[in-house]
């Protein structure tokens, strides 16, 4: 059905309605005494038939109010229907005070008022002077009308839209997960705004792997900004610890993961896990015939399989994907390993890792100093605690150009909880040697570290964060100089996304 919403030119000038002299802003037509109606209209000079059978005209939620007023409390209408519904090859029997929720059913049988009685003005106020007075077998009959509906949105089945029907006469009607998708299309269609929030409300408690990707589609499509920025920021903390370990990471639209890679908020355990997961979606992409998540080594191996002369990204298949890898911060993968792989597999522009490979040099050159970097929230390395509800303290270590740090996570009590970084000496009692055995260490006693740190949890549908400022400190190996300032979170959320972002200044 086509949807009438023509535009009306504001007018700034305010209007006497009616012998009492009420003033009404033209915006606002017919607003309050529905049952001077017929009076408004002859005030303004408007043609009470016309306007019923241009219903746009109407403010449709005034009577919406009225009815709904009196469906408070009541049962389901035992006598017989007088609304026939035709729609998706099917009759629907409704009833008049039912229908009036839904604002597209509303201008449907005002629009068949007018042209299936002889007085359609009478018969309205008639209509209404029942229901205000809440007595419903007062109501004198009426003629049974049909009106039809042409639905073209293929989200909708018959199910889902029955089940939409249904929450008409009942006002928590149970919505399978399953048929959410067509219940929200459903209410969409018929302009029935409780049952579509109930429908966003839904999908934003239900979102995971195998939704998420037709959930931010919905949104987008009815232009619900709720739906798609919960999809937005749940994708942002679950693309790399879930998202990217399921074959629904295929699913994802290249648009919705270019606005979560560009996101400060962006959760990854480092940035190396991070390109992995990208380039899984690339695999997945190209190769649709497979159903399970392959190993790394696979992936691997298929982007070495491509001609050598030109790098992927530099091919057609790859350039359309360039945005993507310009989000990443490459420079934020520094163990040799995983730079030769990099190299290896003919995926980025000689240029770009030409570039990555000197800004190592330099600032191994300079003591660590990153010279190439300047903001924080772009270009700092970052590195991520996920922590579960198992968890009492949650560590890992990390090494960056001969420095060696540790970031943690530690519970107080059921919701208490403390995330910091220190640094640590390669000799320490239980350090890691893989740390260092390849790599280099540093013997300055001092370090200058910008940083920020960064908790974030979901409690009751809503993302609660917790940061620090930036802050510069001078890391030495004794306390307290050792240890960053704490983020100290309250919350009852689970799991926790730590994230810990940090440059080396100039010093």
């Amino acid at each position: 059905m086509k949807m009438l919403h023509p535009q009306h030119k504001a007018r700034l000038e305010r209007r006497m309605v009616g012998s009492t002299n009420r003033w009404r802003f033209p915006r606002e037509a017919f607003f309050g005494d529905l049952l001077g109606l017929s009076q408004m209209c002859k005030a303004l000079n408007v043609d009470f038939e016309e306007v019923l059978k241009n219903p746009d005209r109407l403010c449709i939620s005034q009577i919406q109010k009225i009815f709904s007023g009196n469906l408070k409390n009541k049962t389901i209408p035992s006598g017989e229907a007088d609304v026939i519904l035709t729609c998706l090859g099917s009759k629907w029997e409704l009833h008049q005070p039912q229908l009036f929720q839904s604002e597209t059913l509303a201008k449907l049988f005002l629009m068949a008022l007018a042209q299936g009685t002889t007085s359609p003005t009478k018969e309205l106020e008639r209509l209404l002077r029942a229901h205000l007075r809440g007595n419903v077998k007062e109501r004198p009959p009426i003629k049974k009308m049909i009106i039809s509906l042409k639905i073209n949105d293929p989200l909708v089945t018959k199910v889902a839209f029955a089940t939409a029907l249904k929450n008409l006469y009942l006002s928590k009607v149970e919505i399978n997960m399953n048929d959410v998708l067509g219940v929200l299309a459903s209410a969409h269609i018929l302009q029935f705004s409780s049952l579509f929030q109930r429908c966003v409300a839904m999908m934003m408690n239900g979102l995971m792997p195998s939704t998420i990707k037709d959930f931010y589609l919905a949104g987008c499509k009815y232009k619900e900004a709720q739906l798609t920025t919960a999809c937005e920021k749940w994708l942002e903390m679950n693309l790399v610890p879930l998202v990217g370990t399921q074959i629904h990471l295929r699913k994802i639209p290249q648009e919705l993961l270019h606005k979560v890679l560009r996101s400060p908020r962006l959760f990854t355990f480092n940035e190396f896990h991070l390109l992995k997961t990208l380039l899984l979606w690339v695999f997945l992409q190209l190769n649709h015939k497979i159903q399970t998540v392959p190993v790394h080594e696979t992936v691997l191996a298929f982007f070495k399989s491509f001609p050598k002369k030109h790098s992927f990204l530099d091919q057609d298949a790859g350039q359309s994907l360039v945005p993507l890898f310009l989000c990443l911060r490459l420079h934020g993968i520094i163990k040799g390993k995983n730079l030769e792989e990099l190299r290896h597999i003919n995926f980025f522009p000689e240029s770009w890792l030409m570039r990555v490979t000197a800004n190592h040099y330099h600032a191994l050159e300079n003591g660590g100093d990153m010279v190439h970097v300047k903001d924080l929230a772009t270009q700092a390395m970052r590195f991520g605690l996920l922590f579960n509800q198992e968890y009492t303290t949650h560590s890992e270590m990390i090494a960056v150009y001969g420095f060696f740090f540790e970031i943690k996570g530690i519970k107080h009590d059921t919701t208490s909880y403390s995330f910091y970084m220190q640094r640590v000496k390669h000799t320490d009692l239980g350090f890691p040697s893989l740390l260092y055995e390849h790599g280099p260490v540093s013997l300055r006693t001092e370090r200058l570290v910008k940083y920020e740190i960064r908790a974030q949890t979901l409690v009751d549908g809503k993302w609660q964060e917790f940061r620090t400022n930036q802050i510069t400190q001078k890391f030495g190996f004794a306390k307290p100089s050792c240890k960053s300032h704490a983020l100290k979170v309250q919350t009852v959320g689970i799991p926790i996304y730590a994230s810990f972002s940090f440059i080396f200044p100039t010093s």
